[in-house]
């Protein structure tokens, strides 16, 4: 079985969800507000928060900047909620 589908565990796609979901409330802006600043559609806002779609780097790079986060460190903070990742075998 997979990582991302193993028992309770929280997938990456979650976690960005739920930080991208944090971070929009600190700034106090609505899915609707965030979507427009980032000329996104608010659906698709929600399907990020949800863990319903995976962004692109694109789209990581734009909410980051919108967001005033250093976009690496959205990715970084997804794993780390998920509880790391495994290194790569050799």
């Amino acid at each position: 079985m997979s990582d991302v589908n193993r028992g309770n565990t929280l997938n990456l796609v979650e976690a960005f969800g739920q930080i991208l979901k944090q971070l929009r409330k600190e700034k106090g802006f609505s899915q609707e507000k965030l979507a427009e600043l980032c000329d996104l559609d608010r659906t698709y806002i929600s399907m990020l928060e949800r863990g319903k779609r995976q962004p692109t780097l694109t789209t990581i790079y734009v909410i980051g900047k919108v967001l005033d986060v250093y976009p690496p460190l959205l990715i970084d903070t997804a794993i780390k909620k998920k509880g790391g990742v495994n290194p790569p075998q050799s």
